[in-house]
């Protein structure tokens, strides 16, 4: 099954948690971050604006008391909005607690999780790395893909399964304790990276005949007609994954727009991710339309040639029509991808 992208390939994206049920995720290369207070339920879903200071975060955190912690190298940004970068401060991470691969903090206390040594660290404060204590990790607690906290529980996003996304509750990374386990709801999983290939599908290319013109005749003819074909984004059906989200007046970004912006990320994804790996930036993502082209063939007695449109979809469903057409004598589609590959 295809999967969420970790952490650790999707920088500025991180899962973070405020005060007591509140769950942020945040998606810098978006502009903006998801608020829920049930991702297994799905509940009050919200989309607000990400402010530039802070966006590009390689870890996000939230306490116990509301503050919002983005670690960018060797310091922090601790704030109390996201939104407006309100009474930022920004401090020093003291050198062991530096170079961790998961930040986040529970009761007055931050975690950071190295799973390269399969050890975590606690402290309560990571300039000084006061009261610092460091432990193993439990074999299953180490391989997860997003870790956050909230009042007594820590939570991880398990790897994606035949049992679909879902995230691991417990009180103590050392043990395997957990409260429980529970399913990502799919209006969580659509604000994810990777997470259109788990409710869609997983991403598809194909060059589509939207036209074959032959000549019967004994005699060569000169062929000329105007085709219609679709020509940009699928804008209708993909404002669906959106239906329960309540995007905040200060998102720039309409809706569409956003959706656009999360299904190109998705076909830029390698396959394992449910992606196609290619770069859709130079294709049309205004709303699909029916645009007229008027095209001229000579062709040869008994000839025929064949007309082809290349389309990206998830799952089932188109959602990009590519400008180009390809015109082949053979009735087999093209074997090439015509769009660039995406950067890794």
């Amino acid at each position: 099954m295809n999967g969420i992208v970790p952490k650790s390939k999707a920088k500025g994206t991180d899962f973070c948690a405020m005060g007591h049920w509140c769950y942020c995720i945040i998606r810098s290369d978006l502009g903006c971050f998801l608020l829920s207070n049930n991702l297994n339920k799905g509940l009050d879903i919200s989309i607000w604006s990400l402010h530039p200071s802070c966006q590009n975060g390689d870890h996000y955190l939230g306490d116990w008391e509301g503050s919002f912690y983005i670690i960018k190298g060797n310091s922090y940004r601790r704030v109390t909005n996201l939104e407006t970068d309100t009474a930022a401060e920004v401090h020093s991470l003291h050198p062991n607690c530096q170079g961790g691969d998961h930040y986040f903090s529970v009761d007055g206390k931050f975690f950071i999780i190295f799973q390269g040594k399969g050890t975590y660290r606690r402290t309560t404060n990571m300039t000084y790395d006061s009261g610092s204590v460091e432990s193993d990790l439990h074999p299953n607690c180490r391989n997860g893909l997003y870790y956050w906290g909230v009042k007594g529980q820590i939570s991880f996003i398990k790897p994606v399964s035949e049992w679909g996304v879902e995230f691991y509750t417990g009180t103590d990374l050392s043990k395997d304790d957990p409260i429980g386990v529970y399913s990502v709801h799919p209006d969580v999983l659509n604000f994810l990276p990777g997470g259109l290939s788990v409710t869609k599908g997983p991403a598809f290319g194909i060059w589509e005949n939207i036209k074959t013109i032959s000549n019967d005749s004994n005699t060569p003819v000169t062929w000329t007609k105007k085709i219609n074909k679709k020509v940009g984004y699928n804008k209708e059906k993909m404002t669906e994954i959106t239906h329960n989200w309540k995007i905040a007046a200060s998102v720039s970004i309409e809706t569409g727009v956003l959706t656009a912006l999360i299904a190109k990320c998705q076909f830029s994804f390698s396959a394992e991710y449910g992606g196609s790996h290619v770069s859709t930036e130079n294709e049309s993502w205004n709303e699909m339309t029916e645009e007229e082209e008027e095209l001229t063939f000579e062709l040869k007695p008994k000839e025929s040639v064949h007309l082809w449109q290349y389309k990206l979809g998830l799952g089932e469903e188109p959602v990009l029509f590519c400008r180009d057409l390809k015109i082949t004598k053979d009735p087999n589609p093209p074997t090439e991808v015509p769009l660039p590959p995406a950067q890794s």
